[in-house]
């Protein structure tokens, strides 16, 4: 009777599981699916037979965990640059690539080889160290209760920031010795969240605050974009007003070696310089096709802009440069950018101790040409963002590095000589000075003409007349992240 029973209910049971998978087939073709299903089993079963064959009789002892990270990576290789595994050991560094947050005391910093101590190039302002009286050129010579002279040598930095960093609202405590002098003061930060501007002017001010007016004269105003981040556009629009303010007349946004970041945030800079028509738009296998549009409010118009671009250029940075390039709002001045026409999602795995940035969708400029720069691709190919005509500026890499380290010397103030230059004399920065020499002709030609003073934004003057623009259909906007490589950090 046992028996008899099980059969039945093992009968039924079958009974009501294949009337279930045939209902649920029948709309999509049920040898369709069965062939899928079938082709999927299969591929699995190979992969587990290998993993478990490794597993007992592999010479050695294997780690399985370095085994699945190792096969994920394998099948990301057979698809593009961009798709990778992001490890739990590397999440976090990933996570503050992206978003340039993080918990730390927020000190920039620098080692000091001859005296084996921590050197603080620049406490941020507002930060956990800056409100307890840490100055550039002081040292830290303890964190934690290790001294930093006992770090190990050529990972002091590695491990400096290791121990500086941490959840916000933990104490770290750190010994600091005074700039000329041997006064040490032990002190207790409570780390905080760490957010890092992503809006650089050229040059700083005495007070160390950024300087956005390249040329006082002309009123000629620069603003540098390291990445774009979902502040990004906030940080951009504050510099904007603080310019028009100060009587701007022609404007440089610089995105020379910007690799990038968020799509919302490269539709949001785009948003700020136009006033309609069509950003960006994004095509993907799972998605149908998104189109973002300009809104009127909150634009910034009645300048002249030139926009900086290198080989370096990429991702957002494309968008921002073609959208405005394309609706005839900026000039591009440069050398073609890198050539990155993909959007990547991530998608968490393990309850988001690990990821996966997969590349999901493509993205095309206003003018409906190509972006991407595929494997196969000739110079002779459309691909990229080249400079308007005329306004093309090609640099060794020489004088890509020379430009570089002028950055860096500029970025870091506070240094008397914080880098050996490769030249005696100052680095000339040709593309930058073509900028200036454009928008100086438009400027002097009075071929644009500027706002009236006092309407700084159309947020201050939303009824002026917008001027007529290409028309494209408007689209809601639709959140797709578009994500860079994780970049090692000198801040904790």
């Amino acid at each position: 009777m046992k028996y008899r029973s099980e059969s039945i209910l093992w009968a039924a049971t079958s009974a009501l599981l294949t009337a279930a998978i045939f209902m649920a087939t029948i709309s999509t073709g049920v040898a369709k699916a069965q062939s899928d299903d079938e082709e999927y089993y299969e591929l699995m079963r190979v992969f587990v037979d290998t993993f478990q064959q490794i597993d007992r009789n592999y010479v050695k002892e294997v780690d399985k965990r370095k085994l699945v990270d190792a096969a994920i990576r394998g099948m990301l290789s057979e698809l593009d640059p961009y798709s990778n595994y992001i490890s739990p050991d590397k999440k976090d560094i990933f996570t503050e690539a992206i978003t340039q947050k993080f918990g730390g005391v927020g000190i920039r910093v620098n080692f000091d080889d001859k005296m084996r101590a921590i050197e603080i190039i620049a406490p941020i302002a507002g930060s956990p160290a800056y409100k307890a009286g840490i100055l550039a050129g002081d040292r830290i010579v303890e964190i934690s209760g290790q001294l930093v002279k006992d770090f190990p040598d050529k990972e002091e930095m590695d491990k400096a920031i290791e121990l500086l960093r941490g959840a916000p609202g933990e104490k770290v405590e750190v010994v600091v010795r005074r700039a000329d002098s041997k006064n040490e003061d032990r002190m207790t930060l409570v780390r905080d969240i760490i957010e890092l501007e992503t809006v650089l002017g050229y040059s700083h001010k005495p007070d160390s605050t950024w300087n956005f007016m390249i040329d006082h004269e002309q009123k000629i105003g620069f603003a540098r974009l390291t990445h774009f981040t979902d502040r990004s556009a906030a940080e951009l629009r504050e510099v904007l007003k603080s310019l028009r303010k100060d009587g701007m007349k022609a404007f440089i946004l610089d995105l020379r070696f910007d690799p990038g970041g968020s799509l919302q945030a490269a539709i949001d800079v785009a948003d700020l310089f136009i006033e309609e028509g069509k950003i960006v738009s994004v095509e993907g296998r799972n998605k149908r096709p998104r189109t973002w549009a300009a809104k009127r409010f909150g634009t910034f118009t009645g300048f002249p802009m030139a926009i900086l671009v290198n080989r370096y250029s990429a991702s957002a940075s494309e968008i921002v440069s073609a959208c405005l390039q394309d609706h005839d709002r900026a000039i591009v001045i440069g050398e073609r950018s890198w050539g990155k026409g993909s959007v990547q999602n991530v998608i968490d795995l393990e309850n988001g101790s690990s990821a996966l940035k997969l590349t999901t969708a493509s993205y095309q400029r206003p003018s409906g040409e190509n972006i991407h720069r595929f494997p196969d691709s000739k110079e002779s190919d459309v691909w990229g963002v080249t400079p308007n005509e005329g306004f093309e500026v090609k640099y060794s890499r020489q004088q890509s590095r020379e430009l570089q380290l002028d950055r860096h010397l500029r970025d870091n103030h506070y240094l008397e000589s914080p880098f050996e230059s490769p030249s005696e004399t100052p680095f000339e920065d040709l593309q930058l000075d073509k900028a200036l020499e454009y928008l100086s002709d438009e400027l002097s030609e009075g071929k644009t003409e500027t706002s009236k003073e006092g309407k700084t934004t159309k947020e201050e003057s939303s009824n002026e007349k917008a001027p007529a623009k290409k028309t494209e259909d408007k689209e809601a906007a639709y959140r797709v992240p578009y994500l860079v490589v994780p970049q090692k950090s000198n801040i904790g």
